[in-house]
């Protein structure tokens, strides 16, 4: 597959939120911009705040019709467990366990040490990616840019 690129439609994929129900990209189209924020590793600190920032965003991201997945390579049990710790109500976490990183390699960003790289793909209401961004693995995201391409 050829690496994905800001104008390309978005890959589907079908995977499963932390009450074991299946969330698929295909679901926001034509309702919802989505933002895909992989982080490598939960229980980590670079990627709680990351979730962290997402989590407090949430009002700022409804208001422009925008939903947060947070997606990483953890199991179910261990990234309900890390959500619950931090207190993360408001943003909802994918688990791109089974097949380990499927979601993470269609998207180009898979690491062959076993976890996704930190990236950011912003997914408008087509389908279509209109922002992306691979950050070095300890660099937070810019909330900020990602918010002024949604607006």
């Amino acid at each position: 597959m050829s690496e994905l690129k800001v104008g390309d439609l978005a890959p589907n994929f079908e995977l499963p939120n932390l009450n074991n129900e299946t969330v698929k990209l295909s679901d926001f189209r034509d309702n919802k911009n989505v933002i895909l924020s992989f982080h490598p590793l939960a229980w980590t600190g670079v990627c709680a705040v990351q979730m962290q920032n997402l989590n407090e965003a949430s009002e700022s991201l409804n208001a422009l019709d925008t939903v947060a997945l947070g997606i990483n390579v953890d199991a179910l049990p261990a990234k309900t467990a890390w959500f619950a710790a931090l207190e993360l109500d408001d943003l909802t976490a994918l688990s791109d366990f089974e097949p380990k990183g499927e979601v993470a390699k269609k998207y180009g960003i898979y690491r062959e040490e076993g976890f996704s790289e930190r990236a950011v793909f912003v997914v408008d209401k087509l389908g279509v990616i209109i922002f992306k961004k691979i950050y070095p693995i300890g660099d937070q995201p810019d909330l900020k840019e990602i918010m002024a391409v949604l607006q």
